[in-house]
């Protein structure tokens, strides 16, 4: 009889360490973060970590473009941050962060300012939209989804 015990015990402990290892950050604060943290770094120009927001199967649908992925995506952020002839600022306003279990959803507004170098204008264009995160095998969460238009 004790060996059940010390076993059932034993069995509980494990499952206790294993529901805290998995709790971590809420999945509502990574998700900000995340979104927090990309925004600063594309509107600092770093283009390091510039991709870690998405996921590797991420598929993306901007209204009046084809659909894209990872690499498209990848790309165009790169090639943007690289152009010296004009700056790039993005304002971001989360209206709304869904999450049922391992996926999120993410009904937010991107707001665009292109200048040229040296000029006063400057384009806006307001991007509503809705991005679908997964939670990682890393922990992390990235987005697999996403749909945009420019109002």
């Amino acid at each position: 009889m004790p060996t059940c015990s010390a076993l059932a015990v034993f069995g509980l402990i494990a499952l206790l360490g294993a529901a805290m290892a998995q709790s971590g950050i809420p999945a509502e604060t990574a998700i900000r973060g995340a979104l927090v943290k990309w925004t600063r770094d594309f509107n600092a120009g770093d283009t390091r970590e510039i991709c870690n927001l998405f996921a590797p199967d991420l598929r993306y649908d901007y209204r009046g473009h084809p659909e894209r992925g990872f690499e498209e995506i990848c790309g165009l952020l790169h090639r943007s941050l690289r152009d010296r002839t004009k700056s790039y600022f993005y304002s971001l306003q989360i209206k709304e962060i869904l999450v049922a279990g391992d996926l999120a959803v993410v009904r937010l507004v991107w707001t665009l300012k292109v200048s040229p170098v040296g000029a006063a204008d400057a384009m806006v264009s307001e991007e509503p939209g809705m991005d679908i995160f997964r939670k990682q095998l890393d922990g992390s969460w990235r987005i697999i989804r996403y749909i945009a238009y420019e109002n």
